[in-house]
């Protein structure tokens, strides 16, 4: 199918890349000014900020209460915008949403950014926050059972590698991931994926923006053929949390992701793997006020609530 009418409509507004030199303060200055004020937002219950203390320094939080309740299953989510964009008001939107639909206390991480933070602050930062969730689970109200993490876009680069960390330390207590159109491969070889040369141009995130965009955090010392910078390359993937992976129909990033979810089944790891048709890149934060989009905020809470 074409991608929805909704997206392309917005899509004809945006100017053409100019190629000029991409500046993080700037971006960052016009990303809070489209922050929609508190009043129109999600209500629930509590949110609040904190400060979670870890061993990578104090990382501030936000957490969402959906509902009174005496226990809570507990979902750690990473926001996306290519590790030097984004933070908690820009996907406070989203957090509040699968707050909403999981009953899941949400904690929204607000990690150190690239250029400013050099690899792996920010991945040490989400992944210090889940140990910490884990650790504070009486304050949490944690059921001590449920603690799932997950991540858009580059927020899902940190999920898939955090789950990874963790196997690694032997820490099993996550028991789901979840990865939205999740980058996972950061060398970009545009020979290695279909998508990126079927959706190259004209879908918003573009192939050849892929490189000065994640350029900030591989020149800040993360290596694309790192496994906790491109999780499709670690090569065992047995072992780690079930998963659900959402791709796009329109995305440059769809293949990776697809990939990523048939490894983890080859290595039995229980995953689901769900295609948006007609839709893009960034659609769990940019869109899904279109019903058929908010689909993912459901479907993420029916994989969690499903056991």
């Amino acid at each position: 199918m074409p991608i929805h009418p909704e997206i392309a409509k917005i899509l004809s507004t945006l100017p053409a890349p100019d190629g000029s030199p991409l500046n993080p303060q700037a971006m960052r200055a016009g990303e809070a000014a489209q922050v929609p004020p508190l009043e129109d937002r999600i209500p629930l219950h509590a949110v609040e900020d904190a400060t979670a203390a870890t061993p990578s320094g104090d990382v501030p939080v936000r957490i969402y209460t959906p509902a009174e309740a005496d226990a809570y299953g507990v979902l750690v989510y990473f926001h996306g915008g290519a590790f030097f964009l984004g933070s908690l008001d820009t996907h406070d939107h989203v957090a509040r949403s699968l707050a909403k639909e999981t009953g899941y206390k949400v904690i929204s991480v607000g990690f150190r950014l690239a250029p400013e933070a050099a690899f792996p602050a920010g991945l040490d930062d989400c992944y210090g926050v889940v140990r910490w969730a884990a650790e504070q689970g009486e304050t949490l109200r944690w059921d001590g059972q449920n603690l799932a993490i997950a991540g858009d876009s580059s927020g899902g680069t940190f999920a898939a590698a955090v789950a990874a960390k963790a196997h690694d330390d032997g820490f099993d207590r996550i028991t789901h991931q979840i990865l939205f159109y999740p980058s996972l491969d950061l060398d970009f070889d545009v020979d290695r994926y279909e998508s990126l040369r079927e959706n190259a141009e004209g879908y918003g995130l573009e192939t050849a923006g892929l490189k000065p965009f994640n350029a900030f955090y591989i020149d800040s010392g993360a290596d694309p053929a790192d496994p906790l910078v491109s999780p499709i390359k670690r090569e065992d993937l047995s072992g780690l949390p079930k998963a659900l992976v959402i791709t796009a129909e329109f995305d440059p990033l769809r293949d990776e992701g697809e990939l990523y979810g048939q490894r983890l089944k080859d290595a039995g790891v229980d995953v689901k793997v769900s295609r948006y048709a007609g839709a893009n890149h960034g659609f769990v934060q940019n869109f899904s006020w279109i019903p058929e989009f908010y689909r993912a905020i459901e479907e993420t809470a029916d994989f969690l609530n499903q056991d």
